[in-house]
């Protein structure tokens, strides 16, 4: 009798123990944001150029409802969704604008933004309208740029961000790499091609550095659009448009459910 005793005190020990446990693992898995408010920062690749479907109301801004930030919040339901990612927007229009929406009830904040400030859209110009060193040089300014005085802007909007919402799981989107090199595509030459992605790179080994600095995640979309770049004959990224420019070198929509979406899946 009392062994029996024994071995229902010992059961309703482990029982208690492991709904605990249960417990403790659903609070882990859930999304952040289910218990917070979402906010949406950066530039054109949060605010969804080149996707289509554009919010009439964001105006110049161009959001999207096909944007990356638009799918994660209709498939989780936040308790509020701020979508302040701006088309153009630079470190600086991010600390003027766009955090007006954070607080400490915010559960989740995702941004892109540096590769205006690193003058993305004259590098892009450049090497499609001249020479192969004129490109490469001008990419190599860029990167100076990025050694020099992106890191201290970074940091400035990370610490704003953190100061703002405290609580918040912290995003920050790289960039993917344009082209699929090695193959037989119209445009760029090959060279210049290689040089725009070791530019991608080069950013995107910037931002994971100062993400890691303030304890944020870095979302890698590299690996998701490979097999998707400009000459994979499987693009998730518009080429130059030259009836559309604004949306050249920008994610189609596919480009953000299939490769922006999952990867912030994953980063909260």
């Amino acid at each position: 009798m009392r062994r029996s005793r024994l071995v229902v005190f010992v059961s309703s020990l482990l029982l208690a123990a492991g709904t605990a446990l249960t417990g403790a693992a659903a609070a882990q898995g859930a999304p952040l944001a289910a218990t917070g408010g979402y906010a949406a920062l950066g530039d054109s690749y949060s605010s969804g150029v080149g996707a289509g479907s554009y919010i009439s109301s964001s105006g110049d801004c161009k959001r999207s409802t096909k944007a990356y930030p638009y799918l994660w919040n209709a498939a989780h339901s936040p308790a509020s969704f701020t979508f302040a990612a701006c088309s153009g927007a630079r470190t600086g229009d991010v600390l003027a604008n766009q955090l007006g929406g954070l607080n400490s009830a915010t559960g989740l904040v995702s941004i892109s933004v540096g590769g205006n400030d690193a003058g993305f859209a004259d590098v892009m110009t450049t090497c499609v309208t001249s020479s192969d060193s004129t490109c490469v040089a001008r990419i190599n300014t860029a990167r100076g740029y990025v050694d020099s005085t992106l890191p201290g802007k970074l940091d400035t909007v990370y610490s704003t961000i953190s100061a703002k919402a405290p609580n918040a799981r912290v995003v920050v989107l790289g960039y993917p790499r344009f082209y699929q090199l090695g193959a037989l595509c119209l445009g760029l030459s090959e060279t210049k091609r290689s040089a725009v992605n070791n530019a991608a790179d080069y950013l995107d080994a910037a931002l994971a550095r100062r993400a890691a600095a303030h304890g944020f995640a870095f979302g890698d979309v590299r690996t998701t659009f490979s097999g998707h770049e400009i000459c994979s004959g499987s693009s998730w990224l518009h080429s130059l448009n030259l009836l559309n420019i604004g949306e050249s070198y920008h994610p189609t929509a596919s480009g953000h459910s299939g490769g922006y979406l999952p990867v912030l899946n994953g980063a909260v």
